[in-house]
């Protein structure tokens, strides 16, 4: 099977032009040059103004289709725009994933008067006052769309909590009373329970709102035929309607509906446990894989190379993970920042795009370039081409020196001229002895990258010495013209 390659498509600061995804109609044809499979779209339904990115969902049937917040289009376009950009990419042979975001709402239309409890930031589990009646904003009433797609309207009864009494002016964590009403117990044990995250937290335990997410999900994934899920906040949602919403799609829309979560922890233990708790219904990024880059990139040679997939998600289950470099969470000026340097990004995406193990994402501002910045294109698409015609067969680590490290991907005989040597150092110019067996005597390999402008023949074991400049990665593999 061709390697397959998850293409992040946007960043967080792109223009609120409403012409992306006429954009990304117009790169089809380059990602599928540089062996793109899927595409994770950012959330397309309505948020809070034009400038928002969808993570402030507001109307989650508006894809650009209706006068609310003061625009018709969203951020990134209409819906009319968006399925031709899925009718695009699947005659590309690229499946396509919606972001789906499912644990708040924001900019409520209207607010109301209702019973709450202020919890302890620091640890939700404690109340710091007595139940109050507060006024929130949580009725949902939709007046640019009406009924059309569904008649639901949200009130306080579908939310958990909020962070603002209109009332008082106060802000905190305000838990809504109510009969049945209540933090969900499965989320992450952070802050005693991290349930509340930001706006109007959804009561995933309320059955309206379980069957309206239901209904709505189905209608979305269908109407654009979308073939998957990026699962937004899944750490704060409770595991069993996660499970039982991950089960009803499978059932409702497509049988093999791929589902990713974001699940923002270095705690491997955790993942692994959350993994369990839903079956392995899904995949996670690997965020803690993501940190050992960023560390590496900072400590530069003070950091062991040797220890990268130390305590790392796909270092312990590589079939639920999905590695990355960076996101529209960790770029700069984002609450979660922690931007791995350009630097080592070359070396970061080799060790997730050459590797047997883990879907590898590419992120567009790693590749396009963020906020009018140049893009790593030219460094990373021999990378890319890489994976996409070389980096195929048994994999053996050669870890050799605290600042270098190098592996092989032996070939497959299904891909003419695959198999490679991958070398990375962090500190000074370094090389490796590699034999690559005797069937490989006489072959004349280069440096896909241009790092290194030398060629090496291979001797009668298929061996040489794979050499890689200071602070740089290498891809060696066999020339075939």
């Amino acid at each position: 099977m061709l390697n397959g390659l998850l293409f992040q498509g946007f960043c967080w600061y792109l223009p609120a032009d409403s012409r992306h995804w006429r954009r990304l109609i117009n790169m089809a044809p380059e990602l599928k040059e540089i062996g793109v499979t899927g595409i994770w779209l950012p959330p397309a339904y309505k948020g809070t103004s034009v400038f928002d990115t969808g993570y402030s969902a507001y109307d989650l049937y508006d894809i650009g289709e209706f006068r609310q917040k003061d625009t018709i289009p969203t951020k990134y376009g209409t819906a009319t725009e968006l399925q031709q950009l899925v009718a695009v990419m699947h005659e590309s042979g690229i499946r396509v994933y919606a972001d789906v975001v499912l644990n708040h709402k924001a900019g409520a239309d209207e607010t109301e008067r209702f019973m709450a409890v202020p919890v302890d930031p620091k640890d939700r589990t404690v109340e710091i006052g007595e139940p109050r009646e507060i006024e929130g904003w949580t009725k949902f009433t939709f007046p640019g769309r009406g009924d059309k797609y569904s008649q639901f309207k949200w009130t306080f009864e579908h939310f958990a909590a909020i962070d603002f009494d209109q009332a008082t002016g106060q802000t905190g964590v305000f838990r809504i009373v109510g009969e049945n009403k209540g933090f969900g117990m499965a989320v992450d044990p952070e802050y005693g329970n991290y349930d509340y995250l930001m706006h109007a937290d959804i009561d995933t335990s309320h059955p309206d709102v379980i069957r309206e997410l239901y209904n709505w999900a189905e209608w979305y994934l269908s109407r654009f035929d979308f073939d998957g899920m990026r699962l937004d906040a899944v750490k704060h949602i409770d595991e069993p309607f996660m499970l039982g919403f991950i089960e009803e799609m499978r059932k409702r829309v497509k049988s093999d509906i791929y589902v990713v979560g974001e699940y923002w922890t270095a705690d491997i233990e955790r993942m692994r446990q959350y993994l369990d708790n839903v079956h392995y219904h899904m995949q996670l990024f690997d965020v803690a894989l993501h940190f050992n880059f960023e560390r590496a990139a900072n400590e530069g040679s003070a950091f062991d190379l040797r220890e990268v997939f130390d305590n790392t998600l796909v270092q312990v289950n590589p079939l639920n993970v999905v590695t990355f470099v960076d996101n529209h969470d960790s770029q700069p000026g984002q609450a979660l920042e922690s931007f791995v340097a350009d630097w080592f990004k070359p070396l970061a995406y080799a060790l997730i795009l050459l590797r047997r193990d883990g879907y590898p994402c590419l992120f567009y501002g790693d590749y396009y370039g963020i906020a009018g910045g140049e893009g790593l294109a030219d460094v990373l698409r021999p990378l890319l081409l890489a994976r996409k015609e070389r980096a195929y067969g048994p994999e053996k680590d050669y870890f050799f020196d605290k600042n270098a490290i190098a592996f092989v991907r032996e070939g497959d005989l299904k891909y003419p001229h695959s198999g490679l040597v991958c070398i990375l150092s962090t500190g000074a110019e370094n090389s490796v002895y590699i034999e690559l067996g005797a069937d490989r005597f006489g072959q004349t390999w280069y440096d896909m990258t241009g790092n290194r402008s030398e060629q090496l023949v291979l001797d009668e074991k298929g061996g040489a010495d794979f050499t890689v400049n200071g602070r740089t990665v290498s891809v060696w593999t066999e020339k075939n013209c």
